[in-house]
């Protein structure tokens, strides 16, 4: 170990063992480790306290409406596809009370959530969910309006990122310049060699992390393999999307017929929804005790897929399932474009994946453009 600590863009390397002290040292910083873990047939995240806890050795095989795991034959700590969960789920909950009223006298009280916000680092974190989260920080604190939940959870959070090198079969980051190599807003980025970790220091908390950690600067030999482990993840995908004029393309389509062919076979189940890291349409539920004395109001997940999400007094706006796909992949590909300057898909797959009848968005854009 050297006597002083790397700086930011240093890359250095580490036995895999000595994982465990880097965890050690986010658990005695006060952090809570998420990290994936295997759950109910599939790689999801959790909380973790040791390495012990990752799928080492395991890997999934996806496709459309396919996703299964497989074990590798190796000890690979990271060697597998993004599975159903996202780090939205931490950074912006499912559910999360927003305030209460209660009765007080002849009158009633408000009060806010003021919840101190959990202090997470988050383990395992693939370039495309960095930039996911890049876009959901544009929605949430870099707009007009902030979401002060929000912020304060991802200006806590810790991010550990792994560098892809096992895309899955319904993988397209590569097409939407989000992977597989990670390159923002991380602490530290792993590449995952047979023996060792290359690991690049993202930030000056990130190298502290590695004040009790056996390491050395990475050579050449390493700093290759690293880079070639990415360019071929890079060159492995399993899908591309041509983004040419996305934004045109879909405003100029507005009517054509494969809207109608693909709402014969979407569900509205919103499961591209739910598993998406960078949809975030929300609901707001007033909920009361049974006397009537005390309310809250709780802010829940909802989905463009769901029909009464574009009810308004008079009837429905998006009355069927054509208007609702034609509604979210206009708004992931080419309206997101202009209301936040970047595009809302990052290519990770999941809403291919976990789409019960296998509807393919890189399809489905490619047959617009080939007939349009």
């Amino acid at each position: 170990m050297a006597e002083n600590l790397p700086s930011p863009g240093e890359q250095v390397v580490i036995a895999k063992p000595a994982l465990q002290s880097v965890f050690k040292a986010l658990d005695s910083a006060g952090y809570t480790l998420i990290a994936p873990v295997l759950r109910n047939e599939a790689i999801i995240y959790d909380e973790v306290s040791s390495v012990d806890e990752l799928p080492i050795g395991w890997t999934a095989e996806t496709g459309p409406g396919h996703y299964r795991l497989e074990q590798r034959g190796d000890e690979s700590f990271f060697g597998f596809p993004a599975g159903p969960s996202t780090w939205k789920g931490y950074l912006y909950p499912s559910r999360l009370k927003l305030f209460s009223v209660s009765k007080n006298g002849g009158g009633y009280q408000t009060v806010p959530n003021q919840d101190v916000s959990p202090s997470y680092a988050f383990i395992g974190v693939r370039a495309c969910e960095l930039a996911a989260i890049a876009i959901q920080d544009r929605v949430f604190i870099e707009g007009p309006f902030q979401d002060p939940h929000y912020e304060a959870r991802r200006e806590k959070a810790f991010i550990l990122a792994v560098n892809c090198t096992e895309p899955g079969e319904t993988c397209f980051c590569a097409s939407m310049g989000a992977g597989p190599r990670c390159t923002q807003a991380f602490d530290l980025a792993l590449t995952e060699l047979r023996d060792a970790f290359v690991i690049e220091i993202g930030s000056p908390l990130g190298a502290r992390m590695l004040l009790d950690v056996e390491w050395s600067f990475a050579g050449a030999l390493e700093l290759g393999r690293a880079d070639q482990k990415i360019t071929d993840a890079e060159n492995q995908m399993g899908r591309t999307l041509d983004t040419s004029d996305l934004p045109g393309l879909l405003y100029d389509n507005l009517e054509h017929p494969r809207w109608d062919d693909v709402a014969e076979r979407c569900l509205s189940c919103t499961n591209c929804t739910l598993v998406c890291p960078t949809c975030f349409c929300s609901d707001m539920k007033d909920i009361s005790d049974l006397t009537g004395a005390n309310t809250e109001r709780v802010r829940v997940w909802d989905s463009c897929f769901n029909p009464d999400f574009s009810y308004v007094h008079g009837g429905h706006l998006r009355p069927n399932i054509r208007a609702r796909y034609r509604q979210w992949l206009t708004h992931k590909l080419a309206s997101w474009i202009d209301q936040f300057g970047t595009s809302g898909c990052v290519g990770c797959g999941r809403c291919i994946t976990w789409c019960p009848v296998g509807i393919d968005l890189t399809e489905e854009i490619a047959a617009i453009r080939d007939e349009a």
